[in-house]
């Protein structure tokens, strides 16, 4: 084991707000900074110390706040800036930091800068954004400059009228991209970065930071796919210059702050990528999220007539081990199970109608115990489910209703398109919170901005705080561990060994720091299970999901979902 620097962020645990859906203090349906600042006694009884906050800036709400219109203000819905503040100093009193979602990929086209930049080709904001004209088919009909696809739209571009040019915008039309290659446009926005410092903020967390640089050359993409546009990422996905971008960033601001980073770098980074972003010398970011936990289930591409729902335990196994291993003394490693943009875990990895509890607990002694910053959504520690809308009318997620009319479009029946959005659209994770059996779960007075998972009136916070068992207070005790324990050293600093990697049903790992260890094992399906770890003897059992847990090693019976940590002789 090698000894690592010891950082505050290093040995904290955060937890996201999705503000939107959080906690609404004013009755107009949408959660807001008031809201949040009401619950954080409960957030600090939870014992979590960092919070990372979805964007609050100005925006007209195409994608919920990751459209910034100014990066100076604060949206109506959730307040002003002097919420902010207060929010700011209330979170400190309680021991909590407050790190800020960092928007630099692009703009809302409702942004100062954008809206100067459409007016002319000669616009002194013009180049701030990426602009080509159009080109002409084979049959003479004008068509975009690539063929490349958007993350949320068939095309990555989108004509202007005012100039017949064509602007770059890899998600929603109404967020074009900024264009890092114009060094004023790079200096506005570090200037933005030392406000919100300056300000006293612990810290950001950078969205799609993989996606500053682009394949200038503008060639088409050859990618074999179906269909006019190619989902070909690597055009605008982890290209060199960004890193030249992120260490200008952290040389002229990050750096003269005790702050941390984590960017987004999504599914399309290995580990040698990750390092290039995180790496302990690499000047740029303190670690990066990556997605490819995510999907080792079979549910998740349910667009069959195929779909078992099954978790894909050993992928998952391999996913944890390739991060685990591949960044263990290279750089700092996130911990998360989901986030605004993904479904939730209950629903994803878990199983909510007859061991919601246990399997609640399972996954989050499997994920918090492991070597890293861990960060829980919020529901996440009581267990909410995916949304359950009913029809295509519920959902409110620009890229969901993108993908609904690509897939009609492309004759999909439409109740395997039902069964693929309810599984894999954003609009899982962003559900109002649930804080009791009142209406509406107790999120708002009013009417929510969207509909509140019916379930509610047996997945909330009130009768969870009151229940000693409760999931809720099972993530309490872990962060208890992780944060205050005489194992702290172990589960932050301890190096990690996979074992019984080819157990079908079984995930267990151990955790060494010196001459300490601890094994988590963790049966992630209803069906009892039997594994065996030779040379393995408990000295005790430090935490179960279960209150009567056997301690018989080597050779472990463990019942449906049922997760333990032991200390080992």
């Amino acid at each position: 084991m090698t000894e690592v620097a010891r950082k505050w962020w290093k040995e904290g645990v955060g937890y996201q707000i999705y503000p939107k859906s959080f906690c609404d203090s004013n009755g107009d349906g949408i959660g807001d900074l008031q809201g949040i600042i009401s619950k954080l006694d409960y957030l600090a009884h939870l014992g979590i110390n960092i919070i990372w906050l979805c964007p609050v800036y100005q925006s007209p709400m195409d994608d919920n706040g990751y459209d910034v219109s100014d990066y100076y203000q604060i949206a109506k819905e959730f307040g002003s800036i002097e919420d902010f503040k207060i929010l700011l100093n209330e979170a400190k009193k309680r021991g909590i930091k407050i790190v800020m979602d960092l928007v630099l990929n692009h703009t809302s086209d409702e942004h100062p800068w954008f809206v100067e930049a459409r007016q002319s080709v000669d616009s002194p904001y013009r180049d701030y954004y990426i602009w080509q004209k159009g080109k002409t088919d084979e049959w003479g009909n004008e068509t975009e400059p690539t063929n490349w696809a958007s993350f949320f739209t068939p095309s990555c571009w989108e004509k202007d009228e005012q100039t017949n040019e064509y602007y770059m915008h890899i998600f929603s039309r109404k967020m074009p991209d900024l264009n890092w290659a114009n060094d004023k446009m790079r200096e506005s926005l570090y200037e933005m970065v030392k406000w919100w410092l300056e300000l006293g903020i612990d810290g950001f967390r950078v969205d799609a930071v993989a996606h500053l640089d682009r394949d200038f050359s503008f060639t088409d993409s050859h990618m074999p796919s179906h269909g006019k546009y190619k989902e070909d990422w690597s055009k605008f996905s982890n290209m060199p210059l960004v890193h030249t971008y992120l260490k200008e960033l952290n040389e002229k601001m990050l750096s003269h702050y005790d702050i941390f980073t984590v960017g987004e770098v999504g599914g399309g980074a290995d580990v040698n990528e990750a390092l290039k972003y995180a790496a302990y010398d690499s000047k740029e970011l303190n670690m990066v999220f990556t997605f490819d936990h995510c999907w080792a289930n079979n549910g998740y591409d349910s667009l069959n007539e195929t779909w078992t729902n099954r978790v894909n335990l050993y992928d998952l196994k391999q996913v944890f081990k390739k991060w685990q291993l591949g960044l263990q003394n290279r750089a700092w490693n996130p911990l998360y199970w989901l986030n605004h943009d993904h479904p939730r875990v209950m629903s994803q990895y878990g199983e909510a109608t007859h061991y919601h509890k246990e399997s609640g607990k399972m996954l989050a002694t499997s994920l918090l115990m492991m070597w890293g910053t861990p960060f829980i959504y919020n529901g996440e520690e009581i267990g909410m489910t995916n949304a359950d809308h009913l029809t295509f009318d519920d959902y409110h997620d620009v890229s969901t209703i993108e993908k609904i009319k690509k897939l009609l479009g492309e004759g999909h029946p439409t109740e395997l398109i039902e069964r693929y959005i309810k599984v894999t659209s954003r609009d899982n994770a962003r559900t109002p919170m649930q804080w009791d059996q009142t209406e509406n779960g107790g999120f708002t007075t009013g009417t929510p901005w969207m509909k509140v998972n019916p379930n509610y009136q047996t997945i909330n916070v009130a009768s969870q705080l009151e229940d000693e068992d409760s999931l809720f207070n099972h993530y309490r005790r872990l962060i208890e561990l992780r944060r205050f324990s005489d194992y702290k050293d172990i589960i932050v600093y301890g190096d990690y060994q996979l074992v019984g990697e080819h157990h079908p049903n079984v995930y267990a790992y151990v955790r060494t720091y010196g001459d300490r260890r601890l094994l988590i094992v963790s049966n992630f399906f209803e069906k009892p299970t039997t594994i065996c770890l030779p040379d393995l003897t408990a000295k005790q059992m430090v935490i179960s999901n279960y209150k009567d847990s056997s301690m018989h090693l080597p050779c472990l019976e463990l019942r449906a979902y049922e997760s333990i940590v032991f200390e080992l002789v």
